[in-house]
């Protein structure tokens, strides 16, 4: 076996070899997979100097190392003094956040003379564009004044130090007032602060100086009430004490004290304005107040006299909840009623409206202009109008009380008169041929039931009524006798006291085309199916037609 494979080992070890390459390969590929670098963003940050800054290092944000330094650059500007512009990148992510108010400072690093540029973010404003374009602007920016630069002149005589720094500074800062003045304040943020401080009690001078005066006022008058101040101090320890085991409760109070507050502005605002809106009806209330306080101190004997009749109120509310325990089955029923009701009385309103409005008016009348009321009465009439439907139901009565009255300077005469004629006795029984009947009857057309026609009332009529309204005609046009119905209909002829059937174009085509036994079977159906109201419809007689 050796023989056949001399070189079976250096093989193997290549082998093995190529496969640990192979695996540390796809590791470090998969290593970089799961770990993409992150994008970065860039920053421009404006500083006067950019001392002791070197390219690649650091920067921090918060004093968190979140990237570095790449570049820097020098800005000038056509009469402002050149300033340091130092690119910052940031790789590690979540650090990218700047806002307008960012704040940057370069501060030592170690002893030997390396520094770094840290930032906060800040939290206002908008937010700074991370392409590199997002700008820090150098009133934001601060230096620390290099430490090494100060020992190396220490190093020096007393006498040669008081020469480098008279020199130096005097020929650096010749004529720049103003770039000193910024420099100084930039050069440390508590400048800054200090100054803003000092500012803003510069405007509130004059109202420091009344606190100071007010102060001494205070203390003078505290000196004079020294043991009610002490008293106080000892009752506010007592509520301090009690206070401090309620803690729990006051630290949900002040929880709970915001919401309230905002739900509570909205409400005094309104209070604000009913209060001004007061401020009138307060001063009436004022000129008020004489005669308000004179019937309050009459409503007393007055009160007095009215207890008797408020105990006998009392009594009979007595009475009265039992008679209104005792309605409330009626009291049901009403409910009922009144729920049923309604939709009759809807329309009856609207009709009793209508018959009211006087726009509604059919027709213009002068008499009704000129007995309007005069305006502003909601009711007068100006120009053209007519009388409403009410108006006019009731000028019916009051018209025919002035035609059956008269009147003169005096008074109203009622017209009166009595005619007796022959006819003038009221008469039941009387022979329809009589002279008498002929000149005194009242009736209305040629069939008077119970006197030229049977009477339709009696049982034995009627049922000669429905005897002869079931008999057919013997001819077309036959005359029936007065007070009978019509005859119903010949064989063949249409009898109209049944439901007529009008049936479409296509369907009544479809019937004419059927034989004639057929289509009369058929019409009989429809006219013995189809329902009084409505006639049969074109379901039905497809029902019908192509039903088993």
């Amino acid at each position: 076996m050796r023989r056949l494979c001399p070189g079976g080992g250096p093989v193997r070890r290549l082998v093995s070899i190529g496969i640990v390459l192979c695996a540390l390969g796809l590791a470090i590929a998969l290593a970089g997979a799961s770990n993409p670098v992150a994008p970065k963003a860039e920053y421009k940050i404006v500083f006067d100097n950019a001392f002791g800054l070197a390219e690649g290092g650091d920067f921090r944000v918060g004093g968190v190392k979140a990237g570095k330094t790449p570049t820097f650059d020098v800005s000038k500007k056509k009469g402002h003094t050149p300033k340091a512009v130092v690119t910052a990148q940031i790789t590690l992510p979540g650090f990218d956040n700047f806002r307008s108010d960012a704040s940057c400072e370069i501060k030592p690093q170690s002893l030997i003379g390396e520094y770094y540029v840290d930032c906060q973010p800040g939290n206002k404003g908008k937010k700074l564009p991370t392409n590199g374009k997002g700008v820090v602007p150098v009133e934001n920016t601060s230096s620390t004044v290099p430490v090494d630069l100060v020992n190396n002149i220490m190093r020096r005589p007393y006498r040669e130090r008081f020469r480098l720094i008279i020199s130096e500074l005097g020929t650096g800062l010749a004529g720049r007032p103003q770039d000193l003045n910024e420099v100084v304040r930039r050069a440390h943020p508590g400048f800054r602060e200090t100054s803003k401080v000092l500012r803003i009690l510069g405007n509130q001078n004059r109202t420091i100086e009344h606190f100071i005066a007010d102060s001494d006022k205070v203390v003078g008058e505290l000196e004079h009430n020294k043991r009610d101040v002490v008293r106080w101090v000892k009752t506010a320890n007592r509520t301090a004490e009690i206070s401090a085991t309620r803690k729990e409760a006051l630290r949900e109070g002040f929880r709970k004290l915001p919401t309230f507050l905002g739900e509570l502005k909205p409400t005094m605002a309104r209070l604000g304005e009913l209060t001004d809106q007061q401020t009138p009806m307060l001063a009436d209330l004022q000129r008020a107040a004489p005669s308000l306080h004179t019937f309050l101190r009459r409503l007393g004997p007055f009160a007095e006299a009215g207890r008797p009749a408020l105990r006998s109120l009392g009594k009979a509310s007595v009475k009265g909840s039992a008679a209104i325990r005792e309605s409330n089955p009626e009291l049901s029923v009403l409910r009922q009623v009144s729920d049923n009701a309604k939709p009759t009385f809807k329309p009856l309103r609207q009709f009793l409206q209508t018959m009211d409005d006087r726009k509604r008016a059919i027709e213009n009348d002068r008499r009704a202009v000129n007995g309007s009321p005069p305006a502003p009465d909601p009711t007068h009439i100006s120009g053209n109008g007519g009388f409403t439907g009410l108006e006019a139901l009731w000028n019916y009565f009051f018209w025919q009380s002035l035609s059956l009255n008269g009147y003169d300077q005096y008074s109203h005469v009622l017209r009166t008169s009595t005619t007796v004629t022959d006819c003038s006795p009221l008469s039941t029984k009387e022979d329809p041929n009589s002279p008498h009947f002929k000149k005194c009857s009242q009736w209305l057309g040629p069939n008077l039931p119970g006197i030229t026609t049977p009477d339709f009332t009696d049982n034995g009529s009627m049922a000669k009524l429905q005897a002869a309204a079931k008999k057919p005609a013997s001819k077309v046009g036959e005359r029936r006798d007065a007070g009978q119905p019509d005859a119903a209909a010949l064989p063949g002829q249409r009898d109209i006291s049944k439901p007529q059937v009008t049936l479409p174009p296509d369907v009544k085509q479809l019937l004419d085309d059927l034989p004639r036994a057929q289509r009369e079977q058929a019409q009989q159906k429809l006219n013995t199916q189809a329902p009084p109201s409505t006639g049969a419809t074109d379901t039905q007689l497809l029902d019908f037609l192509l039903g088993p």
